[in-house]
């Protein structure tokens, strides 16, 4: 009974993680979630009364009987074997004194001696007997009635357990009984009303099938317009296929089927044009042309036709218009691009996956508790913060937006290597000391695991989002040079702003995959190019071996740096908890250091040579395009210095490898220079991959699955094995 009901109460734990689940899958509904939740909360104590009444028992029948059976029982069992065994003593000597001659006097008397002697050991031995009989049989009745009231009186607080959590239940399940009957007369409302409609859809006249589709540039959803089109593939044979479009955060995107990932034809409408085409043999076509490459679509109807056109002009001048959040620029630019390597359907042996990674992240201090309300054993995390979260808490998270945390589960996800370490890096009790630095000074009480959810949001909210808790850092204020001349301050701001005309060229420079140099680098805001100082690498040493390389001094004062020149430094030194704290402080991630040619922190990541480091800024929305005043990209300085790891890292993250430098080099024929075997073969890999998908008009798809294996393997090199991925360094110096 007792290993029955421990099962029971397995799958009843079982079926509440499932509708806890459920209501986590139904966070849009608020009814759903919050009854669900509620429900799972209340099933959770009804198992906690169960153990314990499996435990009760446990003691109070079995342990007890068990010691009745093997001690007292076996002591009766032993005083039976002693009086059987004196018993037949006794009829022994019995028949030996029956069976003595009477003329032998000497064995009447020994006889006689002896049957006495038996005859009294019997009688002790007898009493002793009768004694354990009656001790027994006075035990058994104490220890079985006292079990059995034991196990009742268990059964009694089990049961009054029950009716009180679910008395104060009751109420709430009346209210919502009084809710669903609502909800079934509006829905019984609406189903007429459906019916009635769809009556009189019916009597329309639909012979000419035009379907007007409205479009709406303010749509709270971010669609402007979508709906079916025919898309003329770009391979030799220039097959029609129909797929579903949408116009959506100025960029025009399809989708092959509904669950599938968004494919973005045009990254950004503002550099496109729209047209009508009657030069075709097709009905209905007009043309999306980009600076890179051409779209031919066909509607349905020439009214279709010039919805879609009207949508898509709209949408350009829309685009035009609006300065947009710079942030969600910067999240846009971070996201992987058509040429990317990843897609939504990731093979199961792609990467470290399961209890592995869970086991893995728990280890690190801090990670066994959810990092926000301190709930046991969460399974999942935020990969931009490096912190593990419980299930309600993840859920607030991803309410945020990906730009402040991206959320993924420890158990159901699979697990990039680089993303792994990267974990392992941080955890929830560096993270704490960045965003709770002042939370007791502000006498601020952190949620519990049994808080409300709306207190846990609110407090998530002020943590992550508004940074209340964050110790305000020093202000900056970094030292000219010795023998430089001091700008006035209207002087200094302009030499350090960057023109609006400079930033456009950026972006456009970065949509072409074959611009020049003087196309490229997108400049950053004027408030952040204002954050410069010298930069712990000289530009003259930017390229010597890195067992040669030394800091060069930095000419500041005492007072903290800026965020974004910590952030700059940091990345060098590949010291991600001083990374993170810049962030907390405000460092804009693609921040400019115009005294060191206009390098990033993600260039720094790449000279400072460490992967999780790029990981990390990438993660947190590091534009993989944005190059430095010589025209050379982060990808350029990985295959410079031979990094094979970064630069499969951002091959997998949609850099540009057709972007030239100066010197009119694009990373390819930098390696072939360099002779690097390894990166010569990715980037190669990479380009024949990418002609590949454009030729077959598979764009956003991973790509042939050999591909997919050789730079699954680069990746695992990179991070479980680096010393690996060092053949060229090692026999650059062997040859010198």
């Amino acid at each position: 009974m007792i290993d029955t009901g421990k099962a029971f109460c397995t799958a009843n734990k079982q079926f509440m993680n499932g509708i806890r689940d459920l209501a986590q899958y139904s966070c849009k509904d608020t009814l759903v979630e919050t009854n669900l939740t509620k429900f799972s909360d209340t099933l959770q104590e009804m198992i906690n009364y169960h153990n314990i009444l499996f435990d009760q028992i446990q003691r109070s029948i079995k342990t007890q009987l068990q010691t009745f059976v093997k001690e007292d029982i076996r002591k009766f069992k032993d005083a039976k074997k002693q009086f059987e065994k004196v018993s037949e003593e006794k009829e022994n000597a019995l028949v030996k004194n029956a069976q003595v001659q009477r003329n032998k006097q000497h064995e009447v008397e020994e006889a006689t001696n002896i049957l006495t002697a038996t005859r009294k050991c019997f009688r002790h031995i007898a009493l002793d007997y009768v004694l354990q009989i009656n001790v027994l049989q006075s035990k058994r009745r104490a220890e079985i009635l006292k079990s059995m009231l034991s196990f009742m009186y268990a059964h009694l607080a089990f049961f009054h357990q029950g009716y009180d959590l679910f008395s104060e239940l009751e109420p709430y399940m009346k209210e919502l009984g009084a809710q669903l009957d609502q909800l079934a007369v509006d829905a019984a409302k609406e189903k007429r009303d459906m019916e009635q409609k769809h009556s009189t859809i019916q009597q329309k006249d639909y012979s000419s099938d035009d379907t007007k589709l409205e479009y709406n540039v303010d749509a709270a959803n971010g669609i402007v317009m979508e709906g079916y089109l025919f898309k003329r593939a770009s391979n030799a044979f220039k097959t029609w296929n129909r797929r579903w479009f949408s116009i959506q955060n100025n960029q025009l995107v399809y989708q092959k089927k509904f669950k599938d990932n968004p494919t973005v034809v045009v990254e950004d409408l503002r550099l496109c044009t729209v047209k009508h085409c009657e030069d075709i043999e097709r009905r209905f076509c007009f043309e999306v042309v980009s600076p890179t490459k051409s779209c031919m679509l066909q509607a349905d109807s020439e009214k279709l036709r010039q919805a879609w056109i009207k949508a898509v002009q709209t949408s350009i001048a829309t685009a035009y218009r609006e300065k947009g959040d710079e942030s969600e620029k910067q999240e846009k630019k971070s996201s992987p691009s058509t040429g990317s390597l990843e897609s939504g359907s990731e093979t199961k042996e792609k990467l470290l996956k399961g209890e592995s990674a869970l086991q893995r992240v728990q280890c690190i201090p801090g990670n066994a508790a959810c990092c926000d309300c301190g709930l046991a054993d969460p399974r999942w995390a935020s990969i931009n913060l490096g912190i593990t979260l419980c299930i309600e808490c993840s859920g607030i998270h991803r309410s945020l937006g990906v730009h402040f945390s991206k959320v993924r589960s420890l158990t159901l996800d699979s697990w990039e290597p680089e993303l792994l370490k990267l974990m392992c890096e941080l955890g929830n009790d560096v993270i704490n000391r960045i965003y709770e630095a002042k939370l007791e000074k502000m006498g601020v009480k952190k949620p519990q695991s049994g808080s409300q959810r709306q207190e846990k949001e609110a407090y998530i909210r002020a943590k992550y989002v508004e940074r209340k808790f964050v110790e305000k850092q020093a202000a900056s204020v970094p030292l000219p040079e010795p023998g430089t001349k001091v700008l006035p301050p209207s002087q200094e701001e302009k030499r350090h702003s960057v023109p609006e005309k400079s930033l456009l060229a950026g972006e456009q420079g970065a949509a072409s995959p074959k611009v020049r140099s003087s196309d490229s680098g997108i400049q950053p805001s004027t408030d952040d190019s204002r954050e410069h100082l010298a930069s712990t690498i000289s530009a003259n040493s930017l390229y010597e071996p890195e067992g040669d390389k030394q800091e060069s001094p930095v000419f500041c004062d005492s007072k903290q740096p800026s965020p974004g020149l910590q952030l700059y430094q940091a990345a060098f030194e590949k010291n991600l908890p001083h990374m993170a704290e810049a962030l907390a402080h405000g460092a804009e991630v693609n921040w400019v250091n115009v005294e060191e040619n206009k390098a990033t922190p993600l260039i720094q990541a790449v000279r400072g040579g460490s992967l999780v480091t790029c990981e990390f800024l990438l993660q947190n929305g590091a534009n993989v395009n944005i190059r430095d005043m010589k025209g050379r990209g982060p990808l350029h300085h990985a295959t410079v210095l031979g990094h094979t790891g970064q630069v499969c890292l951002f091959l997998k993250r949609g850099a540009n490898q057709h972007a030239t430098d100066e010197d009119g080099k694009d990373p390819l024929s930098i390696a072939v220079e360099a002779a690097n075997a390894d990166i010569v073969t990715l980037l190669r890999l990479a380009r024949m991959n990418e002609e590949m998908r454009e030729s077959e008009g598979l764009y956003g798809q991973p790509g042939d699955e050999i591909y997919q294996d050789i730079f699954r393997d680069f990746s695992q090199m990179a991070s479980n094995n680096p010393e690996k991925l060092n053949r060229f360094q090692q026999s650059d110096s062997q040859k010198s």
